[in-house]
């Protein structure tokens, strides 16, 4: 009997419309789904599963929020969070954070995890982002130079409740609405969309046929999609500008051309800065393992050109603290290619999963959990996005200023800010069918308002809730009780 014969049994008599001739392939829904009722029930399960979980978790509870008698206060969360990164430049994270509420947001995932562990968790699970908020989305070009919109950090990801997403960006789009000075009836109306907006698309997702969900709302469809259109000018100016956000101009002003031709990082401190001869080799020399993380047609790519020099560049709100650099690549005419190599820290949501009924994920490379999270949830990814180890600390690696382009939610006009909520609710929703059946969702999330108004409410008490976190830290700083550098 040959191998084939042996997986594959001998047709059956009266078999005539194959069913039965092929036997069920782990990792595909079984083949009896795919015909007459069967295929019926199989669509409507999904469907029916989620409504049956508005039983257990009614769509309205999701409004609670019930704060542990173990959360810790703003300070001593922030300390908590900054253990393990560079120490001279935390000062710099704190006065970030110390910012505005809205930045405290931005800086707090694991406290709003740990938050959120008290909410109702429907025990769904996707591949969520983790730190959803309303700056988190942004532009980036492909491999051709177009540019596409998405969420754009990854570095809490995992598999865990979609819900903490979805109440991370209708939080996030209250705060940022106060800060650009919008009334309280906009900053809910923003958060209500975000999640009407979510609620939509996934129910659009899960009525197509499943390949043109996995690629559905294309860019150029999204502000149509989404009734953003008093966002397209914003949109269309942001869009300028990442067309120029490129390695070639980033390169030409922070490098120097010396005399034999080559070109070097000048120092721009406390922002950028040269490293120490071994270190600068420590970090080209963790490129051969990253190129192992790529596919195969990648390396002839990176192959044609040839690494100068390697810095230490502070990012971000949330990441800075963590060991980032910048390696100058060049290829034969001069013309250059910026990578970054991010340190991965552990997700902030996994001391919090488990309470939350997840299981923790066994310990791993965290860069390859970043990056891997990252392309399960984008519809385009950096295709020079991979990981690496140096010395003994895992790290990302990405292009740096990959036209690049962001939307500042802090600064939109009233107007705009809901335009932006159903925006990103309709990217945040694309991005999560590509982890879970989106029928699933769309089954619990329904056709009526009801979720909607529940987050709107949450989003408004948690909105609060890191105003006075927020105000508790921006005291400890005022006091000298924790140090922190202002506007750097």
């Amino acid at each position: 009997m040959s191998e084939v014969e042996t997986v594959v049994p001998a047709p059956r008599a009266g078999a005539e419309d194959g069913r039965g001739r092929i036997p069920h392939v782990p990792g595909f829904a079984h083949h009896a789904h795919t015909a007459g009722a069967g295929r019926r029930r199989a669509q409507e399960s999904p469907k029916a599963e989620g409504k049956a979980l508005r039983s257990r978790f009614p769509r309205s509870s999701h409004d609670s929020l019930l704060l542990s008698g173990d959360r810790p206060d703003a300070v001593r969360a922030v300390e908590e969070s900054n253990a393990g990164r560079v120490p001279e430049l935390v000062p710099i994270r704190v006065g970030r954070m110390a910012a505005s509420p809205f930045a405290f947001l931005r800086g707090s995932a694991g406290l709003m995890a740990h938050d959120l562990v008290g909410t109702p968790v429907t025990g769904v699970g996707a591949q969520i982002c983790g730190d959803a908020h309303a700056a988190n989305f942004g532009l980036y070009g492909d491999a051709r130079g177009n540019l596409v919109i998405d969420l754009n950090d990854f570095d809490e990801t995992a598999t865990g409740p979609w819900e903490w997403d979805v109440k991370r960006l209708a939080a996030s789009l209250v705060l940022a609405g106060r800060e650009a000075g919008a009334d309280e009836h906009t900053c809910r109306a923003a958060a209500f969309d975000a999640v009407g907006a979510y609620r939509r698309t996934m129910r659009l997702l899960a009525k197509l046929p499943v390949l043109d969900a996995w690629n559905a709302i294309a860019d150029e469809e999204l502000v149509s999609h989404a009734d953003a259109h008093d966002l397209a000018g914003a949109l269309e100016r942001v869009s300028e500008k990442a067309r120029n956000n490129t390695s070639a101009r980033f390169a030409a002003k922070a490098t120097e051309q010396k005399e034999d031709g080559t070109r070097s990082f000048v120092d721009a401190l406390p922002v950028l800065r040269r490293v120490t001869d071994s270190e600068a080799a420590a970090v080209a020399a963790s490129l051969e393992p990253y190129l192992r993380s790529l596919p195969e047609d990648r390396i002839p790519l990176l192959a044609r050109y040839a690494i100068h020099d390697v810095a230490f560049r502070v990012v971000g709100t949330g990441s800075v603290g963590t060991r980032s650099y910048v390696v100058l690549l060049l290829d034969h005419r001069g013309e250059p290619l910026v990578l970054q190599v991010k340190e991965a820290r552990p997700s902030a949501l996994l001391p919090h999963l488990a309470k939350a009924g997840f299981k923790t994920p066994e310990p791993g490379h965290e860069g390859r959990r970043v990056v891997l999270g990252q392309k399960r949830m984008q519809v385009v990814s950096d295709i020079l996005l991979g990981w690496t180890t140096v010395g003994e600390l895992p790290y990302q690696v990405r292009q740096f200023r990959n036209r690049k382009g962001s939307v500042d939610p802090a600064a939109l006009a009233a107007d705009q800010l809901d335009d932006y909520g159903r925006m990103t609710g309709a990217l945040l929703a694309r991005a999560h069918a590509h982890s879970v059946d989106p029928r699933l969702i769309a089954g619990y999330c329904g056709k009526n308002e009801e979720l909607d108004e529940a987050v709107a409410a949450f989003a408004v008490t948690y909105a609060d809730r890191m105003e006075a976190d927020h105000a508790v830290l921006a005291a400890a700083v005022r006091d000298g009780r924790i140090a922190a550098e202002v506007g750097v």
